[in-house]
């Protein structure tokens, strides 16, 4: 069976690769604008992304090397750009992409979260060609390996072109969520915004990063939009979350349910935080925050 990889960054390069690996006998690399990794697949492919062309515009041309190279099947990292496209490539072979893909049984389907996580549905579509996105969670322990050939690619102009009118640059705060092994989750129950260098503190403490429920990033804007967890924000797997003033609703904790282990701080203690985990301390994080993160630093 022949994969083929479309991926933004090169950590998820490789570990997509290296899952497909496990899926297929042939690997195929491709990225957008810029050099993919080498050493990863059979075949990376460089696709061009002339001046003042958006990388959703690629989508056509992600369709063309699809008709070219004939993979089996399709993964594509989970950003927003590479969702989009990677549902356009799917729409033009008459499928669909699966998301946010969490594991591959031995029979081909795919494992992915339902029902605003509820759930979980095994899938595996009917068409000649399956896509999904998933991230290198799905592939633990799998080894990359390949050759350094590169393939230039030439960009396909999109009949329905968008036009660029300006750039804005993000503000992106700390590392990667979904590489970090500690996470400090800051909630409503924090009631100003320069009480969040109490949650920063315990961060740094424990080498962690800070994330957050929707509205501190969506209503008060006090982190990045890239910051919140939850159904329609991230989904990441440390191995440790502290959920600090966070009430514990469903749509925010199926963002961290896969962690290792979830440490609840709330002065309710009849907060739903506590029934998911796995260490609770009913207290006012004013108090409790400085006195841990001096314990652990």
């Amino acid at each position: 069976m022949k994969v083929l990889v479309l991926a933004e960054n090169a950590q998820t390069q490789r570990e997509l690769a290296a899952g497909a690996r496990t899926l297929g006998d042939e690997v195929i690399v491709a990225k957008i604008g810029g050099a993919p990794e080498t050493g990863i697949a059979d075949t990376a492919y460089a696709i061009e992304l002339p001046e003042g062309q958006i990388p959703e515009m690629a989508a056509d041309t992600v369709a063309a090397l699809v008709d070219e190279v004939k993979p089996d099947m399709v993964i594509v990292e989970p950003t927003a750009r590479l969702k989009v496209i990677g549902a356009a490539v799917a729409a033009k072979n008459d499928t669909a992409l699966v998301n946010d893909v969490t594991a591959f049984g031995e029979g081909g389907e795919a494992e992915s979260l339902y029902f605003g996580g509820l759930a979980t549905i095994k899938r595996q579509p009917a068409s000649a060609i399956k896509f999904y996105s998933c991230d290198g969670a799905a592939f633990a322990n799998a080894e990359a390996s390949g050759t350094d050939t590169v393939v230039d690619y030439a960009f396909v102009a999109p009949a329905h072109p968008v036009r660029l009118r300006e750039r804005r640059e993000l503000t992106h705060e700390g590392a990667d969520l979904g590489r970090a092994a500690v996470v400090v989750g800051v909630g409503r129950g924090f009631g100003k915004e320069e009480d969040l260098e109490l949650a920063r503190e315990l961060a740094r403490a424990v080498h962690g990063e800070i994330a957050c429920s929707r509205p501190l990033a969506e209503n008060e804007q006090w982190l990045p939009k890239s910051s919140y967890l939850g159904v329609s924000g991230r989904m990441i797997a440390p191995k440790v979350y502290f959920a600090v003033g966070i009430s514990g609703q469903m749509q925010h904790m199926i963002g961290v349910h896969n962690a290792d282990t979830i440490i609840a701080i709330n002065k309710d203690k009849n907060a739903p935080v506590f029934n998911q985990a796995d260490y609770g301390l009913v207290a006012d994080l004013h108090e409790a925050l400085p006195a841990l993160a001096a314990k652990l630093a």
